[in-house]
């Protein structure tokens, strides 16, 4: 966009100039002309130049039908590009399909091919730049009585995001093909990857069979009763996915195909300490041999022996290089976490976010009434989703369930049981619940004096002891069902739970 500029000339008269947007026509020129004498120049700008990154139309289209050709394995030269653009009326005026012939004539060698790109690249973020910075005064001066400043900052952060990260101001529509080639890429990834994952890995087997990992741009809500283990599971995911992470890099993998992720942990309920200790009592047992395993409460009062002491030691120096972070600002608004998982992605490339939980994050409205909450719960799980389509990252959610449960005689919870379920089930790309059967059969305790009861309670208590129930009771990418994990309450640790076929033969005396 042209923007008018009034300066007042010697002889009094105003003189009206052009301030035109930043642009380098003889770039775009030499460029389209070195790739379409030579294709290979076009594998040193694809990966970052867009069509829509050239000033004039014309040349985008030139260099989209370009990348067309070559990603079919064909030549893209002025002969077989002409047919495309003998009836182009925007090439009328500078000579019709003969303007392609004049491109390779003009071309730039292969060599300068990438700087030309970089140059081109860099004056369309200047101007995208000029849009949103005339965007941001505009809406600044017109804008509306009840819309709040933070808002437009929000709007303001969210493009100059997209703009650093994405390269567009803002993402719009986008063709079919773009769109169906990232999809086969990440089947093909997902075909060629060991693990058979198409995203994240949970570090939990059965469970990354049935979901197939986490998902980019998926918000996924985690929701469970009290003691259930949710904090616990949702923990136990976020340091797999960290720890693989630190895993491939030390192996040398490719870090965009790595399984793994860097993770924030945005801990609302917990202090980072607390959640710091519930890791590190997890680990420390793998470098300790003793007796009995350290327990998490131990570790709070401090009763360790010397060797207890050293493994934790050992676990907290492994632990160094694990990319998880710890947020636990109270009562943090969805605005405000947007900004921190924004800064995040930027300066240390996040892959999955975490809320624990959703109930605690507040909304950008001021409390009132139950009608106000769902209003705010809705715009909350909006937020997120928004979030984790921008940063293209799957969000975590954890969420309570209604006291309704407890009043069933099944205790198993259903989509229904969600509070505010109508916001939370509809937003969410998936919706599992922890359950955990073996704490409801605890309470149940008959009484001593009827053995016979007592002893069947005991043979069911046995049969559930350490074992926990993840329900997917909504999940877009795939079938829903129930995975059993192992869970270890001393250490707070879901694991995969061993097959009766794979464990140790008993001998009866």
């Amino acid at each position: 966009m042209e923007v008018l500029t009034h300066k007042a000339a010697n002889d009094g008269a105003d003189e009206i100039t052009y301030r035109q947007p930043p642009h380098n026509l003889e770039a775009e020129q030499a460029l389209l002309g070195s790739i379409l004498v030579n294709n290979e120049a076009a594998q040193k700008v694809q990966g970052f130049l867009e069509p829509e990154h050239f000033f004039e139309p014309v040349h985008g289209r030139i260099y989209e039908a370009v990348l067309k050709l070559v990603d079919k394995n064909q030549i893209a030269d002025p002969v077989k590009l002409k047919p495309y653009f003998e009836n182009d009326e925007s090439l009328a005026d500078v000579g019709g399909a003969q303007y392609l012939v004049r491109l390779a004539a003009s071309a730039a060698t292969i060599i300068n091919a990438e700087d030309y790109g970089r140059t081109i690249y860099d004056l369309a973020m200047r101007r995208s730049l000029i849009q949103i910075g005339e965007t941001m005064v505009n809406d600044a001066y017109d804008a509306p009585v009840d819309a709040e400043a933070s808002e437009q900052i929000s709007d303001a952060e969210k493009q100059l995001f997209d703009l650093a990260e994405l390269g567009a101001a803002e993402t719009g529509a986008q063709t079919f093909s773009k769109a169906l080639k990232t999809a086969v890429e990440n089947i093909e990834n997902a075909y060629k990857d060991p693990d058979s994952l198409s995203g994240i890995t949970t570090g939990l087997t059965k469970l990354n069979e049935k979901i197939g990992g986490l998902h980019k741009s998926d918000l996924l809500i985690m929701a469970g009763r009290p003691a259930m283990g949710k904090t616990a599971l949702a923990t136990n995911i976020a340091f797999n996915a960290a720890e693989r992470y630190a895993q491939d890099r030390i192996a040398g993998v490719d870090m965009d195909r790595s399984k793994g992720a860097v993770v924030c942990f945005f801990s609302l309920e917990m202090s980072a300490d607390q959640l710091a200790a519930r890791i590190l009592s997890d680990i420390a047992n793998r470098f300790y041999d003793g007796p009995q395993p350290i327990q998490s409460h131990a570790m709070r009062q401090g009763k360790l022996n010397q060797q207890e002491f050293e493994a934790i030691a050992r676990a907290a120096i492994a632990l160094e290089d694990v990319p998880l972070f710890i947020d636990d600002t109270p009562a943090l608004t969805i605005a405000g976490l947007r900004t921190r998982a924004r800064r995040l992605k930027r300066q240390h490339n996040l892959g999955l976010l975490v809320v624990d939980y959703l109930q605690l994050l507040r909304g950008s409205n001021k409390p009132g009434g139950s009608e106000n909450r769902v209003q705010e719960i809705s715009e909350i799980t909006r937020g997120l989703k928004g979030l984790a389509k921008e940063l293209h990252i799957p969000v975590i959610a954890l969420s309570q369930l209604s006291r309704g449960v407890e009043q069933r005689e099944n205790k198993r919870p259903m989509l229904s049981d969600l509070r505010e379920s109508g916001s939370i089930e509809q937003d969410a790309d998936m919706v599992m619940f922890v359950f955990r059967e073996e704490y409801y059969k605890e309470k149940d305790e008959p009484s001593l004096t009827d053995q016979e009861k007592h002893i069947a309670w005991q043979a069911e208590m046995q049969s559930l002891y350490g074992k926990a129930e993840v329900i997917i009771g909504k999940q877009r990418h795939g079938p829903v069902g129930t995975v059993q994990l192992a869970f270890e309450k001393e250490f707070t640790r879901f694991s995969d739970l061993a097959e009766d076929d794979h464990l140790p033969e008993r001998f009866d005396e």
